[in-house]
């Protein structure tokens, strides 16, 4: 899809319709998820390249979401390696051995996690450093 100009774009807007009839609170998630990011210092939110909404801080990519509840972005290794050991994240479905993780969103709960990873991913940026990656009892 990444080789045909625009496909991606139409076929994320494909699964946003799909979405909407099918699981309209995981777009009520997505959307709330998107306000309060839009909050954070410096961030700004795009259309990603390959459809989805995109989360920035300061011109870099924090990570995306595709219309299906996928949240794509890149942390730092060990990072990622903690993250795996809780055993909520997996590898990039593309980007196996890289910083890049892939994380499904299914319940409203899976949305405040998505949420504190992209926090996390923001602090990276921000700050250089994450000072903290455990999750609040919560999530």
């Amino acid at each position: 899809m990444k080789f045909v100009p625009g496909l991606a774009l139409v076929f994320d807007n494909w699964l946003k319709i799909h979405t909407l009839l099918t699981r309209p609170d995981l777009l009520d998630w997505l959307d709330a998820i998107e306000t309060e990011a839009d909050k954070w210092e410096n961030v700004t939110i795009s259309t990603h390249k390959y459809g989805g909404t995109q989360f920035n801080y300061g011109g870099k990519e924090i990570g995306h979401i595709h219309s299906n509840g996928l949240l794509d972005m890149l942390l730092s290794r060990s990072i990622k390696q903690q993250l795996m050991q809780q055993g909520r994240i997996q590898d990039h479905h593309s980007f196996k051995n890289t910083g890049w993780i892939s994380f499904y969103i299914h319940t409203k709960r899976d949305a405040g996690y998505a949420l504190h990873l992209l926090q996390i991913g923001h602090e990276r940026l921000s700050k250089g450093s994450v000072s903290n990656i455990c999750l609040p009892e919560a999530y």
